[in-house]
Order: C-alpha cells, then sequence, then structure tokens
C-alpha cells in the first residue's frame, strides 16, 4: 500500500506548488499575479511592405501627386465560424488597407468611421464648440461652419475576403513500435501532420465621382499548417510511464490577409502612379524629402518637426520599452 499512497502524496503537493505563484490577496502593485512574457512591441510587416515604402519613394521622388483615396467597407463575406463560435477570418480588412494606403504614401481621407467629425458637426452648427481666438483662453469663439472645408475623395476602395478553402490538400504518417516478449516492454510512437488552406480576397477601385470601377483586383495566399509528435510508453520496476512531446504551428490566417490587403494595395497605388513594376525599386533610393512614411504606416507632422519627431523611429523594437529602453527608466525621476 505504500506506493499508492506516496503517489496520491505526490498528486497531492503537485497543485500546492503550483498555486505558489498565485496569492489569494493582492500585492504592493495592486495585482493577484504577475503576466507572464516580455516581447516589446514591434512592427507587423509583410513581404510587400518593403514594395509600399518603394513606392511611396518612388512618387515622392519623381514628384507624382496622389489622388485623395479613402476606404470602405472590406467586409468577410465567407461566413466561416471558428470552433469557440468567433470569426475565423479578421473584421478588420479595412483598417489594413488604411494601413497599407499610408505606407504606399496616398492621400488618405476618412470615410469609414465619420462619427465623431458629424457630432461635432452638429455641436458646431449650433454654437457648442468653441476654439481659442487671437486673446488666447480668454478669447473663446464659437467655431464657424465653413463650406468646402472637407476636401472629397478621387478614389475609394471596397471589396472583401470571399474565399476560405479549408485542407486543400492533408498529408501525414504514424509509426509505433514496441517489445512483446520481455518484462519491460518499451513502446515509442512518432507522428506527423501537415495540412494547406488557402483565402483569398476581391477588390476593387472605384472612381467617386463617377462610380466607375477602374481597377479590379483578386489574390488568394495558401496557408500551411504542421504537427509533429513523439512518445515513449515504458514500464519500469512496476511504474507506469509515458513520456511525449511535440511539436505544431499554423502560418498566421490574419496575417495572410494582410498581406493580400498590401498586396492589391501595391498593385492599385502603382497603377495610379504609373509605375511599371518593381524595377522602380532599384532607382528609388532614398526618399530626398523624407520624414512622411515610417516601418508602421504613413505620419504626417502636426508642425514643421520633420527632423525632430519620431517617424523614423517607430519600428524600434526597444524605443518606450520600460524594461528595454533607458531613457524611459531614467525619466521617473
Amino acid at each position: 500500500m505504500r506506493g499508492p499512497i506516496r503517489r496520491l502524496g505526490a498528486l497531492a503537493v503537485l497543485p500546492a506548488l503550483l498555486s505558489g505563484c498565485i496569492s489569494s490577496s493582492a500585492g504592493p502593485q495592486g495585482a493577484y499575479a504577475t503576466p507572464i512574457g516580455n516581447a516589446p512591441v514591434i512592427a507587423n510587416p509583410t513581404p510587400y511592405s518593403a514594395a509600399l515604402y518603394c513606392m511611396a519613394d518612388y512618387a515622392r521622388r519623381y514628384n507624382l501627386p496622389s489622388p485623395r483615396i479613402a476606404v470602405g467597407r472590406i467586409s468577410d463575406y465567407t461566413g466561416t465560424v471558428s470552433a469557440d463560435g468567433g470569426r475565423q477570418i479578421t473584421g478588420g480588412a479595412s483598417l489594413m488597407a488604411m494601413t497599407a494606403l499610408a505606407k504606399s504614401g496616398a492621400r488618405i481621407v476618412e470615410r469609414y468611421d465619420t462619427s465623431v467629425s458629424e457630432m461635432e458637426l452638429r455641436y458646431a452648427n449650433n454654437r457648442l464648440i468653441g476654439d481659442e481666438g487671437a486673446g488666447g483662453a480668454d478669447d473663446v469663439q464659437y467655431r464657424r461652419i465653413l463650406a468646402g472645408s472637407v476636401p472629397g475623395t478621387d478614389f475609394y476602395i471596397i471589396g472583401g475576403i470571399t474565399e476560405v478553402n479549408y485542407n486543400i490538400r492533408s498529408g501525414g504518417f504514424d509509426m509505433a513500435a514496441g517489445q512483446v516478449e520481455t518484462d519491460t516492454p518499451l513502446s515509442t510512437a512518432f507522428s506527423g501532420k501537415a495540412f494547406v488552406m488557402n483565402v483569398a480576397i476581391d477588390l476593387r477601385l472605384v472612381q467617386t465621382t463617377t462610380l466607375e470601377v477602374v481597377d479590379v483586383i483578386s489574390y488568394q495566399k495558401q496557408i500551411i499548417g504542421r504537427e509533429i509528435s513523439a512518445g515513449v510508453f515504458d514500464f519500469l520496476n512496476g511504474n507506469v510511464f509515458d513520456i511525449s512531446a511535440g511539436e505544431g504551428g499554423l502560418e498566421p490566417v490574419q496575417l495572410a490577409v494582410r498581406a493580400l490587403i498590401e498586396r492589391a494595395t501595391v498593385e492599385f497605388m502603382a497603377n495610379l502612379y504609373g509605375a511599371p513594376g518593381p524595377e522602380i525599386c532599384l532607382s528609388a533610393g532614398p526618399d530626398p524629402l523624407g520624414g512622411t512614411v515610417g516601418a508602421t504606416g504613413g505620419y504626417y507632422p502636426a508642425y514643421p518637426n520633420t527632423d525632430t519627431n519620431n517617424g523614423d523611429t517607430r519600428a524600434d523594437p526597444s524605443r518606450w520599452h520600460d524594461g528595454r529602453d533607458g531613457a524611459v527608466r531614467r525619466s521617473r525621476y
């Protein structure tokens, strides 16, 4: 009986060890436990982001004007639902398209969410919003509504995610071996699986004034997933040992959607800029003006401070991180 009792005792001690990192009362920082993980925030590029930056450099180098572009609804039309009941495909494709346009140096006009602007317009129309006048804080004047102050769009992008095809092709293997006629049988097992799926989009570029569809893009991207596992099962001196390990990975589906959006945006903007193809990147070189496109998207200086603002440092994973940037720690004192 001692063997089973010892095993039961060991199992009973395990939860106590696991709970050692969790307290039933909040600590001095107001938390029961410290979250694991310390990866910094990094940029989120795709293989087509560099082409978008190149497109922006090309347009500025040759003084090619960008039309004003807005993004409408780029919805998920696949209707797929994940096992936990949520969406399988992102509903943020429109936001991805705005970021891609910013990377390409396009002039973007907001049309996707105008709720704040419309509310302020109503308040201004009722003379409820005041702005400081020339006399400072004591000289507050109601905001005037000026005709023609909102620029119109030349083109807008709409479309949707139209395909999600699971298990286009899959394969795998299972292998097991063991000893039968020994006192200590040893069994091993190995398995591996792989499958391929895809996602597709259909986008169109519409001229705002005429509603003419001037460009259409349809792309698909395949996504691969794999899983490998191995295990050992054995009896030693009356004890059972079962050891297994595995590794698996699935190419990010939502990142594939972002890659599709960025590739389509490259083609749209190349058409609008009149760029013949990727060979323009060989001669575009560094932007002689600079200061409007960063590795995380486009930015526009609020004031004439292009030489000193943070636009060119946004992709640095150590910037503003309290554990990786010493300047942040020093600012506490």
